[in-house]
């Protein structure tokens, strides 16, 4: 990193309440993988409880169906009863419904398992956007998607300031996205994942996230300026 550059925001970052953004401390940069990496592909997604699940058994009809896993993580499927599905991936699951199914109930199972919703995985969008909240990770999803699903941008938002708060090695840290270059394809529209947290900046974002900013590691928040 630039010391003159790490110096000059560390400054900026004392300085706190007298930036007129909310995120004009943060840097412009590419975050690394968090910690739980969730949703880069669908076939990455782990089952979780309340996760409503798609199951299939090649040749047998009557046990096609959409399954809800409970609170403790289980499901109870016809002929097996129940099933801890909690943690599996969905070839993992097939697999073990497979080898249940074998022993004395279905000759040479094929199954096949699908998360067609998932609840344990989401990610938080707020500031300058319509709709904040938080939203479901199902599938590989973008910055510019996540956004889209809120609702978009305010009439005040900042487009060419969007920050994603993500924790990386147990610290959590920060870098800026400007959604108007990724737009016009300039720049990468990054993948974004469960936990975490997308501030667009805008009128109504310089309180509750000011206190967010400043608790970030300030190595952490600059190793991506440089």
């Amino acid at each position: 990193m630039n010391t003159a550059i790490g110096l000059a925001s560390l400054c900026a970052l004392l300085a706190g309440a007298c930036t007129t953004s909310a995120t004009a401390n943060v840097p412009y940069g590419n975050l690394d993988l968090p910690d739980t990496t969730l949703g880069v592909d669908r076939n990455d997604l782990r089952v979780a409880p309340l996760d409503l699940v798609e199951i299939w058994v090649f040749g047998v009809e009557e046990l096609k169906g959409t399954y809800q896993v409970d609170p403790e993580g289980k499901i109870r499927f016809p002929l097996i009863g129940i099933v801890d599905a909690q943690g599996y991936a969905t070839f993992e699951l097939a697999a073990l419904i497979e080898e249940k199914l074998r022993n004395g109930f279905v000759t040479n199972p094929q199954v096949s398992v699908r998360i067609s919703e998932s609840s344990g995985q989401q990610l938080t969008v707020e500031g300058a956007v319509q709709k904040p909240g938080m939203y479901p990770v199902r599938g590989r999803l973008s910055l510019l998607q996540a956004i889209a699903i809120s609702g978009g941008p305010t009439p005040g938002a900042d487009a060419s300031r969007v920050v994603i708060f993500r924790y990386i090695e147990g610290k959590r840290m920060a870098a800026a996205y400007n959604l108007m270059k990724i737009r016009g394809g300039e720049v990468e529209d990054p993948i974004v994942y469960g936990n975490d947290i997308i501030v667009i900046d805008g009128d109504n974002v310089r309180q509750g996230y000011e206190d967010l900013i400043r608790s970030i590691p300030v190595l952490g928040l600059f190793m991506m300026a440089g």
